[in-house]
């Protein structure tokens, strides 16, 4: 069920352990081959297979695009939320459903940078609604309810997600590939990892990359975009169908 198709008395009468799904993206830079959209263009066709095959059994809210990116903004196009004001509007955004009844809350992300103020925001309202044992608060990103989808397809070239790389750039070339400029082939690969790890180094994007994209994106095609939709779908299906069947009080 999908909220913005909805009155205000169609989600009223909604069984309150419905779990609602909060999908959370982006709008920011993704190289000079990807339009600022990619975040929020995926994780929106991602919630759209899930919704197909959850239909009536989960409440869809609409995508929030806005999310936290100041680490692009080097990078014209980027639009981003302060850290402090994302986690805000993510607890309210969860408060309303809350004020409304609702007891399963899902917020199902699309941006590596919303990660971290997303947990915050979860665990921020886990104690905010600390007397409240009947609440299942959740965060996930879509792509680590897969871990490992690349098996399915023997030449894949990463092993991870990574930024306008191979994984998102098959995925664009599946779902809009007029979006998709010049010829991914003479695209340059860029490492992914941190330096000095195991400690956490502070960064901003064009300390990894000049031209935006981290990752391979040369090895992109459209076949392995749809095995990553249908995967990703897929496990995030079989994902909140543990959150329907919760008995509303066990920590599992």
């Amino acid at each position: 069920m999908k909220l913005v198709e909805s009155t205000w008395e169609d989600v009223s009468e909604l069984d309150k352990n419905t779990p609602v799904v909060i999908p959370i993206a982006a709008i920011e830079q993704h190289g000079r081959h990807l339009p600022v959209s990619v975040d929020s263009m995926l994780c929106g066709e991602v919630i759209r297979r899930v919704s197909d095959t959850l239909h009536g059994k989960v409440l869809f809210a609409p995508l929030t695009w806005f999310g936290n990116s100041h680490h692009h903004m080097d990078f014209a196009g980027t639009l981003s939320a302060n850290p402090r004001l994302y986690l805000d509007m993510l607890n309210n955004l969860a408060d309303n459903f809350i004020d409304h009844g609702f007891k399963r809350i899902v917020f199902i992300n699309g941006h590596g940078g919303n990660i971290y103020p997303g947990k915050q925001a979860t665990f921020e309202l886990r104690q905010k609604y600390r007397h409240r044992s009947d609440l299942l608060l959740l965060f996930s990103t879509y792509w680590d309810l897969s871990p490992t989808p690349q098996v399915e397809l023997k030449d894949f070239v990463q092993k991870k997600m990574g930024h306008a790389c191979e994984w998102e750039t098959s995925m664009m070339m599946k779902l809009a590939p007029n979006l998709v400029k010049g010829n991914v082939l003479d695209l340059k690969k860029v490492e992914f990892g941190f330096a000095f790890e195991p400690a956490y180094r502070g960064w901003i994007t064009k300390d990894r990359t000049e031209p935006g994209h981290i990752g391979d994106p040369k090895h992109a095609t459209a076949e392995k975009g749809e095995i990553l939709f249908s995967t990703f779908a897929k496990d995030a299906v079989v994902f909140l169908e543990k959150v329907i069947a919760w008995d509303g009080k066990s920590w599992f």
